[in-house]
């Protein structure tokens, strides 16, 4: 009986090519048996549809060390279907690693375009990804650095920070005001225990009208006082466009124009656009944590030098170029106006590229203004 603690698979079963369908490692006794090996050409596409293309840097590290050739665009790309990744090597030496693969690029590209989706409606209003406490705990550095790559400016996963090397960051949970049980005490322990560092926002709907605790804040911490989050339930919760509103008027009529506002609990991309006229941040959880995995699919498209594959896929290796944010899908080797996608990534198993968050950051900023122009956002 397995002893593990936690139902986890560890970073040498995937390494090992064991976290995958049970059939990839059938085929490679079949191959053997038959002793065969062919270098293949192997495809990973998206489907149509603007995706914010990450989870890559996973997906090299799982490929080093192996004789295979790499090509993808750079990380926080955002793609429009057609071919994202391809392997060109002997088929034995990754056809085990096509399920963990898959899992690594579909799953963080679509929490990173959800991130995405919910920077854009949200303009230049501050986004932070609160939704780790949705996902399974070990996934905290995947979901937080795929939500970065799409476009939110803070994180709440602590460890998940630490791994990828982004500070995380936070507010206050009602248990705190309802363990001291009295708004205002809560309000000052955290500004008396806290460092200066960390911002004074804090939460204002736990017992009373959240225009009266935001009111209490303001005088309990005065000009230390950074922001209030509105985050009341939904059971006891209006229009919180009016809310907000109400919130801001009574604190600048005090004299507390400074004062931001977050808002958070069931913020998603639409929620964004419609308050990010009353609001100067959202806090968002389950639009972004919970975004469905991107249905990536993997195709064996050449066979020793034969472009050969299933019905209904094109088959061959290919180059996609791009122009504006016009794609165009070529047999590799052919050109075709614009820059090409698909560059190296590994090559005969050694990386050749780097993997910079903060680069694939910007991609997606760069990008998200002429996706607007081109309708690719249902928020206004």
């Amino acid at each position: 009986m397995d002893d593990r603690k936690y139902d986890l698979l560890t970073a040498e079963e995937i390494d090992s090519g064991r976290a995958t369908a049970a059939y990839f490692l059938r085929t490679e006794e079949i191959l053997e048996h038959a002793g065969e090996d062919p270098h293949v050409v192997a495809e990973f596409s998206a489907p149509d549809g603007w995706t914010v293309l990450t989870g890559l840097k996973d997906a090299a590290r799982l490929l080093e060390g192996h004789p295979v050739d790499v090509y993808a665009p750079p990380e926080g790309t955002v793609v429009s279907g057609g071919p994202v990744l391809r392997i060109e090597g002997p088929y034995r030496a990754f056809a085990r690693f096509e399920s963990p693969l898959l899992g690594f690029l579909a799953h963080a590209s679509g929490i990173a375009t959800a991130a995405m989706e919910v920077r854009a409606a949200a303009r230049d209003r501050t986004v932070l990804s609160f939704g780790t406490r949705r996902q399974h705990p070990a996934l905290g550095a995947m979901v937080e650095r795929a939500a970065l790559v799409g476009g939110v400016d803070g994180i709440g996963n602590v460890a998940g920070g630490e791994a990828i090397g982004f500070e995380a960051g936070g507010t206050m949970p009602h248990a705190l005001v309802i363990c001291l049980g009295d708004p205002e005490r809560a309000f000052l322990a955290f500004d008396e225990a806290l460092a200066e560092s960390v911002p004074r926002t804090m939460l204002v709907d736990t017992f009373c009208d959240e225009t009266v605790e935001a009111v209490t804040a303001a005088e309990a911490l005065g000009e230390d006082l950074d922001g209030v989050r509105l985050d009341t339930t939904s059971s006891r919760r209006g229009d919180m466009h009016e809310i907000a509103e109400e919130v801001r008027w009574e604190l600048d009529r005090r004299g507390y124009e400074d004062v931001e506002i977050l808002v958070s609990g069931g913020v998603d991309a639409a929620e964004a656009a419609r308050l990010r006229d009353v609001a100067d941040g959202f806090g968002v959880g389950g639009a972004i944590a919970n975004a469905d995995p991107v249905d990536l699919s993997m195709n064996v498209v050449e066979v020793d030098g034969d472009p050969r594959t299933k019905r209904g896929v094109r088959s061959g290796a290919k180059q996609v170029y791009r122009d504006g944010l016009e794609d165009r899908v070529v047999p590799d080797g052919e050109s075709a106006p614009g820059e090409p996608l698909l560059r190296p990534v590994l090559e005969d198993g050694e990386v050749v590229t780097e993997f910079s968050l903060d680069a694939a950051r910007e991609r997606v900023r760069e990008a998200i203004p002429a996706l607007r122009e081109r309708g690719a956002f249902e928020s206004p």
